[in-house]
């Protein structure tokens, strides 16, 4: 047998690429930023030298290379979390274009793979101007025009990895994407004894649908705690601060320890995605603290749950969502954490890139 070459046994050199729009720190404003926080610690556990660039902000705990996206302050009601003013996307753009010459002039003497986790398309389109050093993209998102284009420039160049076979279906006329499905940290997100109001977790905006987790629970009898930032002023005024009261508590935004003993509590947890959701860590997250989940069966949903950890309602039907909050919260928690386990936990997930990393490294070599 040949000698495995020194690649596949050594530490990596690994240059992460996160999304700019929001900081890679706690509280996170969404899943991406989560789940890049997560592998980058993990990687750094495992002895891996990783260089996280990041949004001005994230933890220093983390080797961050901040990039200079800083604009001028938005008002309260913008929704930052989608469509982003010209000037901000200028800043981003010229902070990713900095970040990939860089890279082309510098990045294979610091870097064994590039792993770019951002939504912007110009690590994608450049990539091919980085030489031999390989470039892993992941996939967060159904296909978005910006990122297409990209891909259609890239001409072969990357791998690309999406988090759910229902996003890789949704690239397959596009590119063919390997499929790893995100983690969550089981030792930061511990089984609870549940006993408590159903909950809800995510960003609060018309996507998200937290409105009929409200009536889905009103139905069912169930008290109900959200937790989560607003990131639509309107949409929140409109759909959900009439509904609070009563039963239904909105705790705000809240960090990572804060929300899993929120989770661990609860006696069901809610997702109401009003979009097809990539992936959907909020019901992993749920999952891992032992917490059945009722969800609505769209995007990745009916990938990440199973009969051990959740039911599935009809989309954009609260009245079928009571019915499936109803009968998850009789599920038995041992049986959802194992469910975790196997299906969500962060050292599976790190494993998949790790292999997806030395395979890039080593194809690198035998170019």
């Amino acid at each position: 047998m040949s000698p495995v070459p020194a690649v596949t046994a050594r530490p990596l050199r690994v240059c992460l690429v996160a999304h700019a729009r929001y900081p890679v720190c706690e509280p996170f404003a969404g899943g991406l930023e989560a789940m890049t926080f997560h592998l980058a610690a993990e990687l750094v556990r495992r002895g891996h030298e990783v260089s996280l660039f990041a949004a001005p902000g994230s933890d220093p705990a983390l080797d961050v290379r901040e990039l200079p996206v800083v604009g001028p302050a938005q008002p309260r009601t913008a929704r930052l979390d989608t469509d982003a003013p010209p000037g901000v996307e200028m800043l981003e753009h010229h902070a990713y274009l900095a970040l990939m010459l860089d890279l082309a002039a510098h990045g294979s003497r610091r870097f064994d793979v590039v792993h770019n986790n951002s939504l912007h398309h110009l690590p994608v389109a450049m990539a091919p101007a980085l030489g031999d050093l390989p470039v892993i993209t992941t996939l967060h998102t159904p296909p978005l025009w910006w990122l297409r284009s990209a891909i259609e420039l890239d001409g072969g160049r990357s791998r690309f990895v999406a988090v759910s076979e229902h996003t890789a279906q949704a690239w397959a006329s596009t590119v063919h994407c390997e499929v790893v499905h995100n983690g969550v940290d089981l030792t930061r997100w511990p089984a609870g004894d549940g006993g408590g109001p159903a909950v809800w977790s995510g960003r609060i905006t018309p996507e998200k649908a937290p409105h009929e987790a409200i009536d889905a629970a009103r139905l069912a009898g169930v008290p109900l705690v959200l937790a989560g930032p607003v990131m639509d002023e309107d949409y929140h005024r409109r759909m959900v601060v009439p509904r609070l009261g009563g039963s239904v508590r909105h705790l705000g935004h809240l960090d990572q320890q804060e929300l899993a003993g929120l989770l661990g509590r609860a006696t069901v947890a809610l997702v109401t995605p009003a979009w097809d959701e990539p992936y959907g860590l909020v019901a992993a997250e749920a999952m891992a603290c032992g917490t059945p989940v009722a969800a609505y069966a769209r995007g990745a949903l009916p990938e990440v749950l199973d009969d051990r950890s959740g039911r599935l309602a009809r989309p954009g039907d609260p009245a079928d969502l009571a019915r499936a909050l109803l009968e998850a919260r009789e599920l038995d928690r041992a049986g959802v954490r194992a469910a975790a386990h196997e299906r969500t936990s962060l050292t599976r997930m790190v494993d998949d890139y790790e292999r997806l990393y030395r395979g890039a490294c080593l194809q690198g070599v035998a170019a």
